[in-house]
Order: structure tokens, then sequence, then C-alpha cells
């Protein structure tokens, strides 16, 4: 039996819990991740849109403070972590197009655009000329947008690889083997009991498996947190030299309810997104989500039909009951939990590294992040 004992042992290897360990081991922490894949989970499927402004929706106001606080360090993040390792994370500063295809949707927008505007966010409405203007691949049907120039993107696959790096560099120990049950001794959190039978021992604990977070062995009832997984089929095309530059930023509508959305990369390839699926623990690619795609595409972009489609993919989001994140202290001592990001992990991957590098070393949670303690699910009466 292998036991090791650390500072912090961080259960998941996903963006989230990678940064968590970068973060802390740079605070001086003795810092161990488990994880048998570390860089994969949910960001081998995101697109990796820094979308504070257009992902805005009615009631998420709160959440949106905290993305944008994310935004705002995406600069100095990326800076940091290229410096760091030497490797380029795709980080493009291109800006975001979201348009509307018919009246109905360019109502939406409108109303989008005025509670962005509410909210003290910079967009800019622009006509269906305009916007064909500044991407002439969309669709003649297109009736008007929304310009935002401060929603960015990175390539999360890269951001991934880049942040195992800078955690191997600043001397975090990989534990490449799942977490099967939550180590508790004297009614704290003390480690782990990991799938190749490693103990790995460890006086603080943070949870940030993803969608798996919730189905951790051991955790009590009261400190497991509520994620559910949430599917998402995407998409992966590659235009040619021929048909550069199809699109110069990212493109996103709402085509019969659902959100389709173009990421381009500088590197060629298109990433297409995502449906929306509570399937459970399903992550089979389908050729109806595959179809819904590209027909929402197609109508967006009606030259993407040309392009050669390279990979379909599905992955599971975690979700939480206010598709907010759970951050900071549970309810067990010793357990943090950094999990439920739903469709903002890219997106909040600095702040919450910040976050939980903080309440590591000082046990408090920073202002921008109280309102998503996970004291906040509670049970009434429980405090």
């Amino acid at each position: 039996m292998s036991r090791s004992t650390s500072d912090v042992l961080v259960i998941g290897g996903g963006i989230i819990g990678l940064v968590t360990a970068w973060r802390a081991a740079q605070r001086g922490l003795r810092t161990a991740v488990a994880d048998p894949e570390p860089g994969g989970g949910a960001a081998r499927v995101a697109a990796g849109m820094l979308a504070a402004v257009t992902e805005l929706h009615y009631g998420e106001e709160t959440l949106l403070g905290l993305n944008v606080a994310s935004a705002e360090r995406y600069p100095a993040f990326v800076a940091e972590l290229e410096e760091a390792t030497g490797l380029d994370v795709g980080f493009r500063t291109s800006g975001t197009l979201a348009v509307a295809l018919d009246a109905d949707d360019r109502a939406h927008l409108r109303e989008l655009h005025a509670l962005q505007r509410r909210c003290g966010l910079a967009s800019e409405w622009l006509t269906g000329r305009e916007c064909r203007r500044l991407e002439p691949m969309l669709a003649p049907c297109v009736r008007g947008g929304l310009r935002v120039d401060g929603d960015h993107q990175v390539d999360p696959r890269r951001l991934s690889a880049a942040l195992v790096l800078a955690c191997e560099r600043a001397g975090v120990v990989f534990h490449r083997a799942r977490a099967d049950r939550l180590s508790v001794v004297r009614g704290r959190a003390a480690g782990a009991v990991l799938a190749d039978g490693a103990e790995p021992a460890a006086d603080q604990v943070v949870l940030a498996a993803g969608s798996m977070s919730g189905r951790l062995d051991g955790v009590p009832d009261g400190a497991l947190p509520p994620v559910r997984p949430v599917k998402g089929q995407v998409l992966r095309l590659a235009v040619p030299g021929a048909y550069a530059p199809f699109l110069s930023r990212s493109v996103r509508a709402v085509v019969r309810g659902s959100h389709v959305y173009l990421v381009p990369r500088e590197n060629g390839e298109l990433v297409v997104g995502a449906t929306s699926e509570e399937m459970g623990w399903d992550t089979t690619v389908t050729a109806g989500g595959v179809y819904e795609l590209l027909r929402d595409a197609h109508e967006l972009v009606p030259g993407i039909t040309e392009l050669p489609l390279t990979e379909t993919r599905a992955g599971l989001r975690p979700g939480s009951p206010d598709n907010a994140p759970l951050l900071g202290p549970s309810a067990l001592p010793g357990l943090h939990l950094a999990t439920g990001h739903y469709r903002n992990g890219v997106l909040l991957t600095p702040v919450t590294g910040d976050v939980m590098a903080a309440v590591l070393t000082t046990g408090e949670l920073p202002e921008v992040a109280r309102a998503f303690t996970p004291a906040r699910f509670a049970p009434v009466g429980v405090s």
C-alpha cells in the first residue's frame, strides 16, 4: 500500500483541478492531484469561448460578476502561464458576433442587448448588413446582431496541456489513478483511496472532479455537491486554405430555440457546438446531435457544409442547481469544492485558481466568490 502526505490533494485533473493545484503550489503548499488522465475531462470537448457578455442569461446577473472578473484576469493569466511553460494556449482577442436569423430572434437579441447595457457591459447593435460586412460568410437572412469585442477565446486542449506542464514544473505530484473514496479521519477530510490502492493523505482536499464530483464515495451527504452531468455534443471541421479566412471571430445564434456557435481557430480548425442534453452519464455521439448542429450551423453560415468534418465528440458539463459553481469550504472540515462550473469552466479558470489558492492558504473565501459558497445549497436549518 502506497502512502504519501501533502498539504493539499486535488481530486480531479481537469482545467479547474489543475489551475487549483498550480496556484496552491505557487503559494508554497505541497500539492498533489489524483486523476487517471490529467488534462482530460470536459475541456477536451469545450470550444473555449470566453464569453462573459454574450453568455449572459436572465437571472444570472450574480454569476456575471464572477465571469467578468475572470475574463479581466485572462490576459495576465495567459501571459504568466505561457511564460512558465513556453506553450501557446491559443488565446485570441478577435471578439464575438451574436446574430439573429428571424424577427423573433432579433427581438430576443434586442432584449439581451438592453440587459447587457443595464449591467454596464460593452456591446454594439449591428444591422444585418453590418453583420455580413464583418463576416461575409453569414447567411443573407441574418436580421441583426451584437458585436462584442471583449468576448475572446482560448483553446482548451492547449490550455489543459499547459496547466499540466505548469503543475509539473511547480512540483505538483500526479497520482494517475481514479479517486474511489474520500478518506475521513476524526470527522475531517484527510486524503483519498485511489483505484490503484494508493492512499495519499493530505491536510486539505479539493474536490474538483467536474460532473463526477457528486459521486465520490465517503463524502457525507451534507457535503456532497449537487452536481449533475449535462451532455454536450461538439463537431470539429477543417478550413482548407482555399476557404480561409472563413470566419474572423466567434459567431453564435439561437436557431429554432437551440444555441449554436462557431469558433474559428488560428490553425484552421472550426469548432461547432453545442447540444445541451439531460441524458445522465451517456456520452454517445448521436446522428441526431450531429445533424442538428450541422443543420443549425448551415442556416447561420451556409458554406459550412463544404468543409471536411474531422471530429465528433460528446462530453459532460458539471451542472449545479443554479448553473453556477460551488467554490470554497464544504460542510465537512478539510474538504473544499471547486466544481459545478457548467458552461463556464474555461472562462472561470483564472478566478477559480485565485479563489481556491486564497481559501487553501487563509481559510477565507474572497469577496468575489462569496455568492458561490457551497453553503447556499445546505438544507434548511443547517448552516
